[in-house]
């Protein structure tokens, strides 16, 4: 699959001293690239629903008329991009992983986001609760586009950006972890932007 890059504004400085900013990262100021592998999927709210299968109680299905009557969170962060752009106070509403997991009972310690267009990726279970993630549709105060990962995305916002699924369909919890699409390709299996864990070997 090839790259879709549309919407990149180019390099701005980076203030090396600005508080927040990882290492080896610049501030990409008001742009907000789209980078994504193959291309954007669409799918219609009729259609779409976000489901919690693997080592579950039970498997737990939301529509989007359930999912959006679910309780939610407004959340302002940083987002770090792996390819080295940051972006400060991006504004995004939806509902915590808190609360959708909440409907599960489950031992595993993985969970493996699976996404419309084939997309994985893999994310401890621990970086997922306690306020640190979230199923997100709106951005900006508007409803999340396609080309954001519309209609949902996860935010996963403290780890780097390919974390943060787009066109999020659900979790796969596991006991034991299974490496998503990049992580399959050379990138780091956990990539925190604070210790530059890029690819693996980082």
């Amino acid at each position: 699959m090839g790259f879709v890059s549309r919407g990149f504004v180019g390099r701005r400085e980076a203030d090396h001293g600005a508080s927040g900013l990882p290492p080896g990262q610049y501030d990409i100021g008001g742009g907000f690239p789209v980078l994504s592998a193959g291309p954007t999927p669409r799918t219609s709210m009729e259609e779409w629903d976000f489901t919690i299968t693997g080592e579950v109680s039970a498997r737990a299905r939301f529509t989007w008329q359930e999912f959006q009557q679910l309780p939610r969170e407004d959340v302002t962060v940083d987002i770090h991009c792996v390819t080295k752009w940051s972006k400060f106070g991006t504004t995004w509403s939806g509902v915590s992983l808190d609360t959708l997991l909440d409907t599960v009972e489950t031992s595993a310690d993985y969970v493996l986001a699976f996404c419309d267009g084939g997309y994985t990726t893999n994310i401890p279970l621990e970086d997922v609760v306690d306020g640190r993630a979230w199923v997100v549709d709106r951005y900006d105060g508007e409803p999340l586009a396609a080309e954001h990962g519309g209609p949902a995305r996860l935010l996963v916002p403290h780890l780097y950006f390919w974390k943060s699924a787009k066109w999020v369909r659900g979790l796969q919890l596991s006991s034991t972890e299974e490496p998503g699409f990049w992580e399959t390709l050379g990138y780091h299996i956990y990539g925190d932007p604070w210790r530059e864990q890029r690819y693996a070997g980082d």
